[in-house]
């Protein structure tokens, strides 16, 4: 016999995850905005730390040491952070970036037309993005984008959505000893990290095209022509394969109207560019 679920069940739900949804929420130091937050910064950086560490282990990381590509990633990564924390500071706000231990890492897959940046500032880019980028303000672009996803804490809204659906909105300390596996490929997803993982998380169209405009910001004050940026992503939409795009743009694929958008941010971004 089918059951029916009564109205003051119904209306019980909606409170509470009304209610759930309004403790959860956090302020984001860029835009102002509330987001969704189920997961303290705190633990998602520890996570991330682990998580990172366990990946590079895995994975063929190139040494800058005499590679001449790895060394950009690295001067690439370090103009941009060093504006990143130029930026918090005239903003009176040093302490949005407690935590942060930037780490910039060139990692060997030809395959991968991708890069990635979790909290904390674990930066990686795979060498199957760089014939696509072609130079090194490209790569800033990429880099840019990346960093703005972690300071926009975009990662953590899509976690947080996730564990809403697939572990029932538990915290992440609770998750982490109860479920474990299932949390670790939920952040996995949630950061796009690896490729073995299934597809990742989406950012939604409004996500993207913040991380686009805060990237472009990056780069410009680290001394990179945003003017060049438009370039950069039509490369970026030549280089999709039949239907299946590039893990960089598999949520949302670059297109016109993305590219119209940040020409729209272009004149704030030359006002901080300096060469």
């Amino acid at each position: 016999m089918k059951r029916s679920i009564p109205v003051y069940g119904i209306s019980s739900l909606i409170i509470l995850f009304g209610t759930l949804f309004m403790i959860s929420c956090a302020q984001n130091a860029l835009t102002g905005k509330s987001q969704l937050s189920l997961v303290s910064e705190q633990e998602i950086q520890a996570l991330s730390l682990t998580q990172y560490q366990e990946f590079l282990k895995t994975s063929q990381v190139i040494s800058p040491a005499k590679d001449a590509q790895a060394q950009m990633v690295q001067r690439v990564g370090k103009k941009i952070t060093a504006s990143v924390e130029a930026y918090f500071a005239e903003k009176n706000n040093k302490e949005f970036l407690k935590g942060y231990q930037w780490e910039y890492n060139l990692v060997k897959n030809d395959t991968t037309i991708n890069a990635w940046c979790m909290p904390g500032g674990k930066i990686v880019v795979y060498t199957g993005i760089l014939p696509v980028t072609k130079n090194e303000t490209a790569l800033a672009f990429v880099m840019g984008h990346e960093v703005s996803h972690a300071l926009l804490q975009h990662g953590n809204k899509r976690m947080s959505e996730s564990m809403i659906q697939e572990l029932g909105g538990s915290v992440l300390s609770a998750a982490i000893s109860s479920k474990p596996k299932e949390t670790q490929d939920l952040f996995m997803r949630a950061y796009g990290i690896g490729t073995t993982f299934g597809i990742m998380l989406p950012f939604s169209r409004e996500q993207e095209l913040e991380a686009d405009k805060f990237g472009l910001m990056w780069a410009a004050k680290s001394g990179y022509d945003p003017s060049e940026a438009s370039a950069f992503w039509e490369r970026m939409q030549k280089s999709k394969s039949g239907e299946a795009p590039p893990e960089f743009l598999s949520t949302h694929p670059s297109d016109a109207t993305r590219i119209q958008k940040i020409k729209e941010y272009l004149p704030e971004a030359l006002k901080y560019y300096k060469k």
